[in-house]
């Protein structure tokens, strides 16, 4: 076996940052979403607070050394608390041409680059599209750049292992990894013990990979450096105190299903068909068949949703999941769940485009399906996660109020929050009251239709229970009895009863309240979903300058908070960042006929601190 991780001192002389923006950028087959999640793993031992943003292409495997394939994996750690992946770069780690190119627009002014010049060939400079090359033509000179030969040192660090030359450069992500374990004080082992479980069956690319590792960081340690790259210390943030893991929004939304299926005391059925960002809930949830969790990968999103109901319909809870185009396959089936009302939870991972679009990459535009888009008056309510941890509470919401009121629930989350990770201090589950399903078992008085009059959820019977044989399907039920009825008036009354079921559920969520500054103020800034980061620390660093802006996030979107009108009625001004042109904020005009405005970004990339902060400072301005 090589060196092992620990055996290098570490004790360059350090200078103390509270925060820094790291990107590892290379071909889609270098290895940097792997790179990427064990800095996370080491960052998260060393005690800092962090936001990772995996981003890389939908192609399988697009041409090697091109634009199209560069895959990126960025992390904002610090000592104190992180909100977003961060915005402009500290330090980007190139891998090739095609990432320098891409990437390096978001590097600021005077950040370091550091860039395997091995990569840097005639012909990889051709792939990626430069008429020259940008480390010798001044077109980096803003920049501060460390070229290295990563190719030849990766080969050389495992020249005695007897790997091939293909294995062997296969090794230079975790070269590269071991340079800014360097750079950053951080541990080697947690990586060593990962490299060995992994490769377990293949323990001499187990010892490749250390040895490469263990080489980028004696290189840090040995190599003449220029006198404006050196070795950092960031201190651990001061957290609450807990037990605590990283955790991805497709995670926190597996686990919380779970937990709520666990609380509502039902067995759940996740019945789902494969499609990007929302099969990772799928792949999670495979594997918690001890926790009552049965998965099903169905023929397709129609079949996905019926099954669903189906378990629903046998005293289950039925989910189903997808993203914006398998939704709109599903849009039947909610509609049937409408009228059989049943509990049906509909997780949508929001991807950017219509149709195919950006598979992997993320925005906010399903929306307006998710509110409005059926057939027929059919609400239903809608929920929205704001971040990776924050999904796990948001799916027990949905699991609550879909077994409560017999409805579907789309539950909202987007790519962002789906591969994104943060650090979460694992709950006590013992303080979550349970919510146990009712069924109905006496048969003196039953129809299928009877309703609580409390929430005007309908009965639910399991199959089976003596003396409630009954049907359900979508064609309209009587009020009164539960049989086929044609029947104008009732037709009336069945919508006028959905719709007040849904329109009730505002009584049983928690009254709206911002999430920074004051209930009246000059400005409110409106948020759902995966913007709450940005828009938490550009309000907060407004506010750190006197001004009177408020953040006001929403979980509830269909119903809202019965509060929330008056509460936008308090503020001068009302605006709303989002990742699509701007669905929230009609809905809020239309609701609440307050005049709203809207931030919008259609790029498949999450907003930057600065674009909201920008936009707040410009209304400020502009209405002074």
């Amino acid at each position: 076996m090589a060196v092992t991780a620990e055996e290098f001192a570490e004790e360059a002389s350090r200078s103390v940052l509270e925060s820094v923006v790291i990107r590892f950028a290379g071909d889609s087959g270098d290895g940097m979403q792997l790179t990427g999640n064990q800095f996370t793993l080491a960052t998260a031992l060393a005690g800092n607070d962090l936001a990772t943003f995996p981003d890389f292409p939908a192609e399988i495997r697009a041409p090697v050394g091109t634009t199209f394939g560069v895959s990126a994996f960025q992390i904002n750690f610090g000592a104190g608390g992180i909100s977003t992946s961060g915005d402009t770069l500290d330090v980007l780690v190139a891998m090739n041409p095609a990432a320098l190119k891409v990437n390096v627009a978001d590097v600021h002014a005077g950040g370091l680059i550091i860039v395997d010049t091995g990569s840097f060939s005639q012909r990889n400079l051709d792939k990626a599209g430069y008429s020259a090359n940008p480390l010798t033509d001044g077109s980096l000179a803003k920049y501060k750049i460390l070229e290295v030969d990563m190719s030849r040192l990766t080969r050389e660090s495992v020249k005695d292992l007897g790997i091939s030359a293909k294995e062997a450069l296969r090794c230079k992500n975790m070269w590269a990894l071991g340079l800014i374990y360097w750079m950053y004080g951080r541990k080697r082992k947690p990586t060593v013990d990962w490299l060995t479980t992994k490769f377990r069956k293949l323990p001499t690319i187990a010892e490749a990979n250390i040895a490469a590792l263990n080489a980028g960081h004696a290189f840090g340690e040995t190599a003449e450096m220029p006198a404006e790259v050196t070795a950092y210390t960031i201190p651990p943030a001061n957290i609450a105190p807990g037990l605590y893991r990283t955790v991805t929004g497709a995670e926190s939304i597996a686990w919380g299903l779970t937990a709520g299926a666990h609380l509502a005391n039902l067995e759940m059925v996740f019945c789902s068909y494969p499609i990007t960002p929302a099969s990772s809930v799928l792949h999670n949830l495979a594997n918690m068949k001890q926790y009552g969790v049965v998965t099903f990968q169905a023929e397709d999103e129609i079949a996905a949703a019926c099954s669903a109901i189906g378990a629903s319909y046998g005293g289950s809870l039925g989910v189903t999941s997808s993203s914006g185009p398998g939704v709109a396959l599903k849009t039947e089936a909610i509609g049937l769940a409408i009228s059989v009302e049943l509990p049906l939870v509909v997780v949508n991972s929001q991807r950017a485009g219509p149709s195919t679009g950006l598979p992997t990459k993320t925005e906010q535009s399903d929306l307006y399906q998710a509110v409005y888009g059926r057939n027929a008056d059919s609400p239903v309510a809608v929920l929205a996660c704001r971040s990776p941890g924050d999904c796990f509470d948001t799916a027990i919401e949905a699991v609550r109020l879909a077994t409560k009121y017999m409805t579907p629930v789309i539950l909202l989350t987007d790519g962002y929050l789906a591969n994104a990770s943060e650090p979460w201090r694992i709950p006590d589950f013992d303080s979550y009251t349970p919510f146990p399903a009712k069924f109905r078992e006496d048969p003196e008085g039953f129809h299928p239709y009877l309703r609580d009059p409390e929430t005007l959820g309908r009965v639910w019977v399991k199959p089976g229970t003596p003396g409630l044989e009954h049907r359900v399907g979508g064609i309209e039920k009587s009020y009164d009895s539960g049989h086929i009825s044609y029947d104008a008036p009732n037709h009336q009354k069945m919508t006028d009863v959905r719709a007040a079921k849904i329109a009730g559920i505002a009584n049983d969520i928690p009254l709206q309240a911002p999430e920074q500054g004051d209930e009246t103020g000059r400005i409110a800034v409106v948020g759902w979903g995966s913007t709450f980061g940005p828009i938490s620390r550009a309000v907060s660093n407004l506010r750190a300058e006197g001004e009177s802006v408020s953040h006001i996030h929403l979980r509830h979107i269909c119903p809202f908070a019965r509060n929330l009108g008056d509460l936008l009625k308090g503020f001068d001004m009302i605006l709303v960042p989002e990742m699509n042109n701007g669905q929230l904020v009609t809905i809020l005009r239309s609701e609440f006929l307050v005049p709203a405005e809207g931030l919008n970004k259609v790029t498949g990339q999450p907003f930057k601190i600065a674009e909201i902060e920008e936009a707040i400072r410009a209304r400020l301005e502009n209405r002074s």
